[in-house]
C-alpha cells in the first residue's frame, strides 16, 4: 500500500512541476496564431503574402540550421553513453531487440493506414512550385545509386548537402567509437564537449519555439492565400485521422499483442503503469515522465531493479514508437504533394528509414518534427505543409508521449519476464 502511496506521490509530484498554465497558454496562442493567419492569408494582401513568403522562408532556414547537428549530436552521446555499459549486455539485447519490433509495427500501422485512408494532394498550383525544386536525375536513381549516395566519403560533405541519412550513419559511426575506445582523459574532454555542443543547441531550439507563433501565422497565411479552406481541411484531417488512428491501434491493439504473445496480462501491466501514462500525457515528456516510469515499474509491476534502472533509460531515448509513425506518414504525405511517385517499394523504404531516424531522434525537444522537416528538406519537397501540421503537433505530441512511455513499459515488462530466471 504504502509502496502504491509512494508512486502516485510521484506521479503528483511530477505533474504539478510541468507548468499546466503555461502549456495551456502555448496552445491557445499556437491555434490563435494559426486562425490569425489563415484570415490575414484569406484577405489575400500583396504586401501581407510578401511577408508572409519571406518570414516563412526564415523560420524554414532556422529549424535547417538547428535540426540536423542537434540529432547527430543527440546521437552521438546516446550511444556514447548506452556502450560504456557492457555488463549489461544480455538485458541490452533483449530491450533493443523489443524496441525495434515495436517500432518497425507503429510504422507498419501507419503505412497501411496511410494506404486505406489515402489523404488526398493539395491543389496543384500550390505544390508546382515544391515539384519544380525537386531535383530531375532524383526518379532515374537506382536503388543502388540511392544507397551509395547515402554512404558518406568525407566528413563535411553530408553536414553542407544536408543529406541527413548520411548524417545519422557518421553519428552512429562516431557514437560507437566514443562507446568503445579507451577512457582516457582526451575521450572524456570530447565527450564534454559534445555533449556542450549539444546543451547549447537545445537552448538554441527553446528560444525557436519561443517566437514560433509568428512562424505559425507566416505559414498559416502563406497556404491560406492560395488554397480552398475545404481542400486544406479535407486533406489534413485525412492526414490526422492516419496519425492519430495509428497512435490508437499502436496502443490498444499493438502493444497488448506483444505483451500476450510473452505470456503477460496487458490489463494488469496497464493498471500498474498507469501513472506513469498519465504524466506523460500532462508532460508530453519521456524524459520528464522516467522517474514515475521506473517507480511505477520497480513498485507496483515489480520489476527487477537491474532491467528497470537500465531498460527504462534506455527506451526513454531510443523507443520512440509514436515518432516513428509520424515520421513515415508526415513524410509519405509531404512527399506525395511534391509529385514523388510513392511506389510499394518507396514506402517500405522509408518505414525502415523512419524507424532508425526514430531511434536516433534521442529526445530532441519536438525532435520528430525537426528532423522530419530535415529529411523532406533534403528531398527538396514543399516545406509550407509543415507549418500548418505545426499547431496539430501539439496535440499529436501529447498521445505519442503517452505511447512511448506504454511502449517503453512493455519492453521493460517483457524484458523481465524474459530473464526473470537468470538475474539475481
Amino acid at each position: 500500500m504504502s509502496n502504491e502511496n509512494d508512486v502516485q506521490k510521484k506521479a503528483q509530484e511530477a505533474i504539478k512541476q510541468t507548468d499546466q498554465k503555461a502549456q495551456l497558454k502555448q496552445m491557445v496562442l499556437w491555434f490563435g496564431a494559426l486562425v490569425v493567419g489563415g484570415v490575414l492569408g484569406w484577405l489575400n494582401i500583396p504586401v501581407l503574402n510578401d511577408l508572409f513568403n519571406f518570414v516563412a522562408t526564415v523560420f524554414t532556414r532556422l529549424f535547417q540550421f538547428v535540426a540536423v547537428p542537434t540529432i547527430a549530436l543527440a546521437v552521438i552521446t546516446t550511444l556514447a553513453t548506452l556502450g560504456t555499459k557492457k555488463e549489461t549486455g544480455r538485458i541490452f539485447g533483449h530491450a533493443v531487440v523489443y524496441t525495434m519490433l515495436t517500432t518497425i509495427a507503429a510504422a507498419a500501422v501507419g503505412l497501411v493506414l496511410y494506404i486505406f485512408i489515402a489523404p488526398e494532394n493539395l491543389p496543384a498550383d500550390v505544390i508546382g512550385a515544391g515539384v519544380a525544386d525537386v531535383p530531375d536525375k532524383l526518379g532515374k536513381l537506382s536503388y543502388y545509386d540511392h544507397f551509395l549516395s547515402v554512404i558518406p566519403n568525407n566528413l563535411l560533405q553530408p553536414f553542407l548537402a544536408g543529406n541527413v541519412l548520411s548524417i545519422l550513419l557518421i553519428a552512429f559511426g562516431v557514437g560507437f567509437g566514443l562507446a568503445y575506445m579507451p577512457k582516457t582523459e582526451n575521450a572524456q574532454m570530447l565527450l564534454k564537449v559534445i555533449n556542450g555542443l549539444q546543451e547549447l543547441l537545445f537552448t538554441l531550439i527553446r528560444g525557436i519555439v519561443y517566437v514560433l507563433p509568428v512562424g505559425i501565422v507566416a505559414f498559416a497565411g502563406q497556404l491560406a492565400a492560395q488554397i480552398e479552406a475545404g481542400v486544406i481541411v479535407g486533406s489534413l484531417g485525412k492526414y490526422v485521422a492516419v496519425v492519430m488512428g495509428g497512435n490508437v491501434i499502436q496502443f490498444f491493439i499493438v502493444l497488448p499483442i506483444f505483451l500476450l504473445l510473452r505470456g503477460l496480462n496487458p490489463l494488469t501491466v496497464f493498471k500498474k503503469m498507469s501513472p506513469a501514462l498519465a504524466v506523460a500525457l500532462f508532460t508530453k515528456s519521456s524524459a520528464a515522465t522516467l522517474p514515475v516510469t521506473m517507480a511505477s515499474a520497480e513498485d507496483n509491476l515489480k520489476v527487477n531493479k537491474k532491467v528497470s534502472r537500465f531498460v527504462l533509460p534506455i527506451c526513454t531515448t531510443i523507443n520512440m514508437n509514436g515518432c516513428a509513425a509520424f515520421i513515415l506518414v508526415t513524410s509519405l504525405f509531404v512527399m506525395q504533394n511534391a509529385g514523388f511517385e510513392l511506389s510499394m517499394g518507396t514506402m517500405i523504404t522509408w518505414l525502415f528509414v523512419a524507424v532508425f531516424a526514430a531511434v536516433g531522434n534521442a529526445g530532441v525537444p519536438m525532435g520528430c518534427y525537426f528532423l522530419t522537416l530535415s529529411l523532406m528538406s533534403s528531398m527538396g519537397a514543399p516545406l509550407g505543409i509543415m507549418g500548418v501540421i505545426l499547431p496539430i503537433y501539439t496535440i499529436i505530441d501529447m498521445i505519442e508521449t503517452a505511447e512511448n512511455v506504454w511502449s517503453d513499459s512493455c519492453v521493460c515488462a517483457m524484458t523481465n519476464n524474459d530473464l526473470k530466471d537468470s538475474l539475481d
